[in-house]
């Protein structure tokens, strides 16, 4: 048995797409607006949103087996004006797990709440070598800053602008496709959105449904740690999680296949669930991986905190990098589609 041909340049198209959207935590609306108008061009979703502005769609089907739910966020890490300086520059508020020396000298947007976009980078605050010579300085909240690309050299001429504490700050995703890799900031979650939302345009595009109703959760909270904890139906049976694999020393994820997580440093993931989605990918033959993610949450377990009863299982592309200038292959990414599209079309009941 075959699954639905997957379309790899618009799955490639709708990554890049969203991947150039600005959407930090607390900030993604112009992403979740982009996801939900390309999902509302197929009849067969529902789409709605949340009152925390997640991205709800429905795919109803008539069937007896109970309904499951899968999930993705689009939601990326970025920073907040934390405080303008004397000298007009900005100190920032980490959102998310942002480390400090991967952005360094990284470009980025300053969003007022005007919606007003001005530009900038982050810098060191002893940048100048020719002043400071080799300086070992901390990269660290108290001394990363942003230079902004305005006549500004003071908090008054910073402010006149329009800038003001709490603006959301993002960094450029720097995307670049070559050789079958992706190459951008942020694949943790784009690159999973991009696998749901292909997902569903393959079944579509085949004239195929799902074998029971399904509901699409795309959170906008995940990286602070609540995405999923609401709007996942109590009729929901199990939910899938789909998030990056961690790609690494000591890992067995790889960039060219997909991984089943099997325990984070949120504990262990369902182990009949487990054992399902082994199952379905050895049915069509998707090469993956098993592995442990040590310092790693996801939106399954934001549900089960709050209280979910629910199976959870975790799977997605191998990503290097994570958290850093992420990089992804269309070999894992695709196997991540079909082993989406397998269990859609599974009817196994837990």
């Amino acid at each position: 048995m075959s699954l639905p041909a997957i379309d790899e340049k618009y799955f490639t198209n709708f990554l890049v797409d969203l991947l150039n959207i600005p959407s930090p935590t607390g900030f993604s609306g112009a992403a979740i607006d982009f996801v939900a108008k390309e999902l509302s061009k197929y009849t067969q979703l529902t789409v709605s949103k949340n009152r925390k502005g997640a991205l709800i769609a429905k795919w109803e089907v008539k069937s007896n087996l109970p309904p499951i739910a899968l999930t993705a966020h689009v939601d990326t890490l970025g920073a907040v004006v934390k405080e303008i300086k004397s000298n007009g520059r900005l100190k920032l508020s980490r959102v998310g797990g942002l480390q400090w020396n991967s952005v360094e000298t990284e470009g980025v947007w300053v969003i007022t709440a005007k919606g007003e976009k001005i530009r900038g980078s982050v810098l060191i605050d002893n940048a100048s070598g020719h002043i400071f010579g080799p300086a070992e300085t901390p990269r660290n909240d108290e001394h990363m800053e942003v230079r902004l690309d305005a006549r500004t050299t003071s908090e008054a001429e910073t402010r006149q602008l329009g800038i003001n504490i709490g603006d959301c700050v993002a960094f450029d995703p720097r995307v670049e496709t070559t050789n079958g890799f992706i190459r951008s900031r942020f694949l943790d979650d784009k690159a999973c959105v991009a696998n749901l939302v292909a997902a569903i345009k393959s079944l579509a595009d085949a004239g195929q449904s799902p074998v029971r109703s399904v509901y699409f959760l795309i959170s906008n909270y995940e990286e602070v740690g609540h995405g999923a904890a609401a709007s996942i139906p109590a009729e929901v049976a199990e939910l899938l999680t789909v998030d990056m694999a961690v790609v690494g020393r000591g890992q067995e994820s790889t960039e060219f296949h997909a991984t089943l997580c099997v325990k984070d440093s949120g504990g262990v993931y369902h182990e009949g669930f487990n054992h399902k989605m082994r199952k379905i990918a050895e049915k069509y033959r998707i090469e993956y991986k098993a592995d442990v993610y040590p310092f790693y949450g996801s939106d399954g377990e934001a549900f089960w905190r709050a209280g979910g009863d629910v199976a959870v299982a975790l799977i997605g592309p191998g990503i290097d990098a994570s958290h850093n200038y992420e990089r992804a292959h269309l070999d894992g990414l695709n196997a991540t589609t079909n082993w989406i599209l397998g269990y859609l079309l599974d009817d196994e009941i837990l």
